[in-house]
């Protein structure tokens, strides 16, 4: 009901949201000779605050179309290489011929990021793609919205999280790193560790948790004594709606994006309520470049996407009440995972030390799980100064904290038997083969 609801409301602000775009334009249009008026200024700045917050905001664009490496523009190209209707697989191909002109001759890393399945787009971490871009070639699984995802697909939960975590790696060749970013932590150590246990050629050479749940039990943040303080069935009555028409995905039972925007929000809602009052202000003052600055955070905050019922509920069950990753006690179909079987996987944990979702010592946790790893394989990293976010986007993570994670896999890089051997990146003049694998009924 609430998302029927939510829709509703939607629509039946659609004539308000017109009258204020039209408002906008008309207070905006340079053929107004009042426009620059305090009273022009004042109508064109609420109108749009009011059109702005009323929208419906879809998935961005990644706009990354070059990278600058050693002070050269290398042109790049997002490209799905492989897919299931529940995620596809992007590679951001480098075009080879700029990436000489760089000086880049030797083929690099290939890395998976494993963005998080959250409410947000894997959009959110166009920057920490624009940092690994300098010098890997980057992979990243790009989730869809459940509301889209026909009905017919079937379910998705968090083991199918771990089995397309797997099926990518394989995809990308053999020993590619992969770094999880938040939410993935569990799911990508535990695809790790079933990996290692068979051997695989594909299995990760190397594994990077940031800002990761892995025990949550550790440094409890807002979040997680949440999670912890509401019985199961809670969130199964209050968090789970079902999908409304038009969506591909009518009927199915899912946790919705605005309801997950919403708990966000109301974590810092002072810090939002002044964010907004600010931009006011700067459009009325024809301050227009912060205003865009506002307008470029919030495009990407208010884009939001649904869970799956499964994967929403498995999640808080498996990551945050039992903590079966970090207890020894879970189990990916009829086998157990068993992180202590990694032994050639290198490890690097990286935390903020104002970290409000995953506090300080959950990532770390990696490190005790991965008990047969030599020391010299592992490392773990506390970022000064930042929180969740700034973990992996920001000038912090572009000066401090990449810096460190690129030479984590460059070690093991180079650490890794001659043997390995990958096909290089395809160029712009390539075309790229879509391979998908049908998703669970």
């Amino acid at each position: 009901m609430l998302y029927s609801l939510y829709e509703a409301g939607y629509y039946a602000a659609s004539p308000l949201r017109m009258a204020a775009l039209a408002t906008r334009n008309f207070w905006s249009s340079p053929l107004n000779p009042a426009a620059e008026s305090d009273l022009g200024r004042r109508l064109f700045a609420t109108s749009d605050l009011f059109a702005n917050l009323t929208r419906r905001y879809g998935k961005p664009d990644w706009n990354i179309d070059s990278v600058v490496i050693n002070g050269a523009s290398v042109r790049v190209r997002p490209t799905t290489v492989w897919s299931t209707p529940w995620c596809k697989l992007t590679h951001f191909a480098r075009d080879m011929s700029d990436l000489r002109r760089a000086g880049k001759t030797e083929l690099e890393p290939a890395l998976l990021i494993a963005a998080p399945l959250s409410g947000h787009y894997a959009t959110l971490l166009r920057g920490t793609v624009q940092a690994f871009l300098q010098d890997h070639d980057v992979f990243i699984t790009e989730w869809p919205n459940a509301r889209d995802v026909p009905f017919v697909e079937g379910k998705f939960d968090f083991h199918d999280y771990i089995d397309h975590i797997r099926d990518m790696l394989r995809q990308m060749g053999p020993r590619p790193h992969v770094v999880a970013v938040c939410q993935p932590g569990p799911p990508v150590l535990a695809a790790a560790a079933l990996m290692a246990e068979d051997n695989e050629e594909s299995r990760p050479a190397s594994m990077t948790f940031m800002g990761s749940p892995i025990d949550a039990r550790l440094s409890p943040t807002v979040t997680n004594k949440l999670a912890e303080d509401r019985p199961f069935a809670w969130f199964e009555s209050n968090m789970i709606y079902n999908v409304p028409p038009p969506y591909l995905g009518t009927g199915r039972r899912v946790y919705p994006g605005f309801v997950q925007l919403a708990s966000f929000m109301s974590m810092n809602i002072e810090k939002h309520k002044e964010a907004h009052l600010r931009y006011l202000q700067q459009l009325m003052a024809g301050d227009g470049d912060e205003a865009d600055k506002h307008l470029e955070f919030y495009d990407e905050y208010l884009s939001v996407l649904d869970l799956t019922e499964e994967f929403y509920l498995q999640t808080v069950d498996v990551v945050f009440q039992r903590h079966l990753l970090p207890k020894g006690e879970l189990y990916h179909g009829d086998r157990k995972v068993k992180p202590e079987r990694i032994t050639d996987i290198a490890l690097m944990t990286v935390e903020g030390e104002n970290d409000d979702i995953s506090g300080i010592g959950q990532t770390q946790a990696a490190h005790y799980l991965c008990l047969s790893l030599p020391t010299e394989m592992k490392e773990d990293y506390v970022q000064p100064h930042v929180g969740h976010y700034g973990v992996f986007n920001g000038k912090r993570f572009r000066e401090e904290i990449y810096p460190r994670v690129r030479d984590f896999v460059r070690r093991t890089e180079h650490a890794l038997p001659r043997a390995k051997v990958r096909q290089p990146v395809a160029t712009s003049a390539e075309v790229v083969p879509i391979r998908s694998r049908s998703a669970k009924s």
